[in-house]
């Protein structure tokens, strides 16, 4: 079932007509978006379409002018960020968002709620993150502004996973990444999935989208213009270039 037929009981988040003004700009035009429950939805677009707005409205960062959004039964449409992220959805934005002060530890005790200290946290789960991101046990001690650019991507993706989420957002998770890089970030997001957590990715890399990819929506000039299966969209190379101006 493609996004665009998704009813409300099948979808976690929805967005219905939204707009959202900053400042003197009007950013988004009505988007309607549905992220289907326990799957992979990538939002894909050219530069300026909205996909970053859209993120930021869902967090509550930008309030949207009209429309309505709606995650897991809640209206969140006017709620504010830390009441949105209780809802149990985690954010890592484009900059990351990393605390380069703190160590690595630091950075992931903050971010586990549920635990007062670093011997209170899930350490099964710490060990499925350490599988998956090797960096963050190997400098576990370490002050985190001295990773490097893909290590650190893996630490704002391991902490926003260091407690069970509902929903887990992602801006360009491998923009400025090495290949080897991005195919262990493609691995994480896999067995994320297998864990029925719904994902919701803003991807440029269209290799990257391709292969994790459920569902796809994809935005131009601040609104929803296509949404369908990943899988519909990879095997029509005219629809490519028409919504996105190149092939997969």
């Amino acid at each position: 079932m493609s996004p665009a037929a998704t009813t409300k009981h099948d979808a976690l988040l929805t967005l219905s007509g939204v707009h959202t003004h900053i400042g003197a700009y009007h950013i988004l035009h009505g988007v309607d978006l549905s992220v289907p429950r326990g799957q992979l939805t990538m939002l894909l677009g050219r530069n300026g379409a909205g996909k970053t707005t859209t993120l930021r409205t869902i967090m509550g960062l930008w309030h949207a002018s009209q429309g309505k959004l709606v995650f897991d039964g809640h209206d969140i449409t006017a709620a504010e960020t830390p009441h949105i992220a209780g809802l149990d959805i985690a954010y890592v934005p484009e900059n990351m968002g990393i605390f380069a002060d703190l160590t690595v530890k630091e950075n992931m005790l903050l971010a586990a709620r549920s635990a007062k200290n670093a011997q209170q946290m899930d350490s099964k789960r710490l060990e499925w993150i350490f599988k998956l991101f090797p960096a963050v046990e190997k400098f576990w001690n370490h002050p985190a502004g001295k990773l490097s650019g893909g290590q650190k991507q893996m630490l704002a993706v391991a902490r926003a996973i260091v407690e069970p989420r509902k929903l887990l957002i992602v801006d360009e998770p491998s923009k400025g990444l090495a290949p080897a890089i991005i195919n262990n970030m493609i691995d994480a997001f896999a067995q994320l999935k297998q864990t029925g957590t719904t994902i919701l990715l803003v991807e440029q890399n269209i290799s990257f989208a391709k292969r994790l990819g459920d569902h796809v929506a994809v935005m131009d000039n601040g609104k929803v213009v296509h949404a369908g299966t990943m899988q519909a969209l990879a095997d029509n190379e005219d629809m490519q270039h028409a919504l996105l101006g190149l092939a997969i």
